[in-house]
C-alpha cells in the first residue's frame, strides 16, 4: 500500500476520533488503532498476511510504524475436486441465501434440474435481496456455499451440468 494512502489514513482517524480502521486492497490489509487515553492499546488478531500493524497514540503527530514480517508462504490445503459442469459466479458482495424464507423450501437442490432464468438463490446486500437466476439451463451438481453465508464478488456458488 502506498505510503501516501497510509499517511491520509492516519489523519482520517486522527480527525474522527475512531478507535479503529480497518482497510483491505487487495491481497494487503492495514489496522489502524489508537492508543487508549489511559495507555492501553486496542488488540486486534488477523489471520490473513500481509499487514502493517500501526499504534497512534491519542494525540501524537508522529505515528510509529511496524510491518509485519511475512512468514514462510503458507501451504494452501487440499481442496478436493470440484464436479465438472458449469460455475454460476456471485454477481455481488452479499449473504447467500438458499430459500426464501428461513426455514423455507430451497429454490433448487442438487440433482434437480433448471432452466435459464430460474431462481438458484437469494443474495441480499445492503438489506435489498437480490434474486440470483441460472444463466443456463442444467442440472444443479453442487451447492458450493452454505445458507447465511457471506459471499463475494465473483465466488462460486452453484455447478450445472
Amino acid at each position: 500500500m502506498d505510503l501516501r494512502k497510509l499517511k491520509a489514513l492516519i489523519d482520517l482517524v486522527e480527525r474522527s476520533g475512531i478507535a479503529e480502521l480497518e482497510v483491505t486492497e487487495g491481497e494487503e490489509r492495514v489496522r489502524i488503532s489508537r492508543v487508549a487515553a489511559n495507555g492501553a492499546a486496542v488488540m486486534m488478531h488477523a489471520p490473513m498476511q500481509p499487514m502493517a500493524a500501526m499504534t497512534l497514540p491519542a494525540a501524537a503527530a508522529t505515528v510509529p510504524v511496524m510491518a509485519a514480517a511475512p512468514d514462510a508462504a503458507p501451504k494452501a490445503p487440499e481442496v478436493p475436486a470440484a464436479p465438472e459442469g458449469h460455475t454460476v459466479k456471485s454477481p455481488m458482495v452479499g449473504t447467500f441465501y438458499r430459500a426464501s424464507t428461513p426455514g423455507g423450501k430451497p429454490f433448487v437442490e442438487v440433482g434437480q434440474t433448471v432452466t435459464e432464468g430460474e431462481t438458484l438463490c437469494i443474495i441480499e446486500a445492503m438489506k435489498l435481496l437480490n434474486e440470483i437466476e441460472a444463466d443456463k439451463s442444467g442440472t444443479i451438481k453442487a451447492v458450493l456455499v452454505e445458507n447465511g453465508q457471506p459471499v463475494e464478488f465473483g465466488e462460486p456458488l452453484f455447478i450445472i451440468a
